[in-house]
This record gives structure tokens, C-alpha cells and sequence, in this order.
């Protein structure tokens, strides 16, 4: 058991250590839905990698993570900010915007809308997929 506790504060630890580069990135904003001067955390698409990655990892406010972590608490308003989103050059901001647009179009006719219209690459719709 110590050592699952561990292996996560040593995940928690380099996740952390990204925050530099997330934040420089991001440009101290919500990579989704751009929220500034707002407590920022590093989130992990899914799925998460044996190691962590950089590459696999966006710099969000509290309340996309919370939405991320819990689908039974979004709030399909707070997501109209994927209409920016869907066209990120980073790929992970991608990947969770075709995720959550898949998962409001289904009751959110903006949500369908923006999902037809919107144009991904292969490689985001197979990671996309790939949860």
C-alpha cells in the first residue's frame, strides 16, 4: 500500500512539474474555455500513460476539471466555449472537445452543430476514441 502512495505523490510530483511549461503554454488561461486569473490545475487526458506526458496534459480552471471529472455535474452552457476550443492547435484541447461535444450534442443542438462543422484529424478522432 505505501508504495501505490508512493508511486502517485512521484505522478503528482512530475504532473507538477510541468505547471512552468503548461502555464507558458496556456498563457496563465483555461486552455478550454479560457478563463483567466482563476486557480489553474494540470488534467491528464485520458488515457493516462503509464509515465506522465507533457503532451497529454492541459492546464484547466477548476470548473472544467470538475466538469471533467464528473459528467454527471456538467453544465451544457459552461461548454459553449469549445466553439474556440475545437480550432486549438493543441492537440489534447482537441481531444477533449470533440469528447465533450460528442457527449452534449446529444440533448444541446449547438453542441451537434458545432460537432458537424468543426474538422479534426485522424490522429485526435483515434485518441479521441481511444478513452
Amino acid at each position: 500500500m505505501a508504495r501505490a502512495l508512493d508511486q502517485h505523490k512521484e505522478r503528482l510530483r512530475v504532473l507538477s512539474s510541468f505547471g512552468k511549461d503548461l502555464t507558458r503554454r496556456s498563457k496563465s488561461a483555461c486552455e478550454l474555455c479560457e478563463a483567466r486569473e482563476v486557480k489553474l490545475a494540470v488534467y491528464e487526458v485520458e488515457p493516462v500513460q503509464t509515465e506522465p506526458e507533457y503532451e497529454s496534459c492541459l492546464f484547466v480552471c477548476e470548473c472544467c476539471k470538475e466538469q471533467l471529472s464528473f459528467p454527471k455535474r456538467v453544465e451544457a452552457n459552461h461548454w459553449r466555449c469549445l466553439n474556440n476550443a475545437v480550432w486549438s492547435e493543441i492537440q489534447p484541447v482537441q481531444v477533449v472537445a470533440l469528447r465533450m461535444l460528442r457527449q452534449l450534442s446529444a440533448s444541446e443542438s449547438w453542441a451537434y452543430e458545432l460537432l458537424e462543422e468543426a474538422y479534426f484529424d485522424e490522429d485526435v478522432i483515434a485518441w479521441a476514441d481511444s478513452k
